[in-house]
């Protein structure tokens, strides 16, 4: 869930801020006296859009990092560090990448996630609660399983897909702040967009950018499914199943609080499922026995 929340976090961010810096350095000229421009505006709205998306990629290991406090291994100075170290780089070499970054954070939650901007330049997180409360056979599926999302290049394939999602929530939000200042304002275009053209485009921007973010949750439960199948092949399958089941007692020994049951890993249904960052547990177990 990490990774995917905190880059569409940051992605909505630089959304804003590159959007809100080109307004006010007057370079996005795409309203004429004629009408609109749409060409001008849509090749305006895809530069934004996939620098957008870029930027969050290449800030994805550092985001992490920072959001969640994590402890980079340089030199492991016990066990259970060096045993990761020696996970985590056999399981590279298996998968046929550079050797992550890999960090503990400490949270009670069990968890861990990957991320990076290319797939020998990754990190490896996993949380305290992961290291004490699963057996070494579950956490070594769970590393294969987010070496697999490294392995699979789904961070640069979300990013592209952001970038996407990104052109038309920003071409679609400029068209609402045309359509507020010159129809609902009445403002002349001689006099330039007014403040209130400014703040609809802006809130248009939020609005359908958190929505266009049911795309983004789309394609991260759709990969999940891959990545169980890859860890699956990198520790076993027996070893994948049995990390997914123990996620899901400890899941439900614990309940999110109902205003976060959409983000939860085992998730929810009826509209919540739609922003959801991984399918239900439930539906993992099943496809990896289906798979045998």
């Amino acid at each position: 869930m990490k990774r995917i929340f905190l880059f569409i976090l940051t992605n909505i961010a630089v959304l804003l801020v590159i959007n809100i810096t080109l307004r006010l350095l007057g370079v996005d000229h795409w309203a004429t006296a004629n009408g609109i421009n749409f060409g001008a505006l849509l090749v305006l709205s895809a530069v934004i859009g996939f620098a957008g998306s870029i930027v969050s990629l290449l800030m994805s290991k550092w985001m992490a990092k920072m959001s969640v406090g994590a402890q980079v291994i340089t030199n492991p100075f016990d066990p259970t560090e060096r045993w990761l170290l020696e996970t985590v780089r056999r399981q590279a070499q298996a998968a046929g990448i550079g050797m992550p970054e890999v960090a503990i954070y400490d949270a009670p939650d069990v968890n861990a996630f990957a991320t990076g901007w290319n797939r020998n330049d990754a990190l490896v997180a996993v949380s305290t609660g992961l290291l004490n409360n699963m057996s070494k056979d579950e956490a070594e599926a769970v590393l294969g399983h987010e070496i697999s999302h490294v392995a699979n290049g789904d961070m640069v394939t979300l990013a592209l897909i952001q970038g996407v999602v990104n052109t038309f929530v920003v071409f679609f939000s400029k068209l609402f702040g045309f359509f507020v200042d010159r129809v609902l304002l009445k403002n002349d275009e001689r006099n330039g967009p007014g403040i209130g053209a400014f703040v609809a485009e802006i809130v248009a921007q939020l609005v359908l950018g958190i929505l266009a973010s049911m795309i983004v949750m789309w394609f991260s439960r759709l990969r999940e499914f891959r990545a169980d199948a890859g860890g699956a092949q990198l520790a076993g399958r027996q070893k994948m199943i049995a990390a997914l089941e123990r996620l899901k007692m400890n899941h439900e020994q614990a309940a999110l609080p109902q205003n976060m049951a959409a983000f939860g890993i085992s998730g929810g249904g009826g509209f919540a499922k739609l922003f959801m960052t991984h399918p239900p547990l439930e539906e993992r177990i099943a496809a990896l026995r289906a798979a045998q």
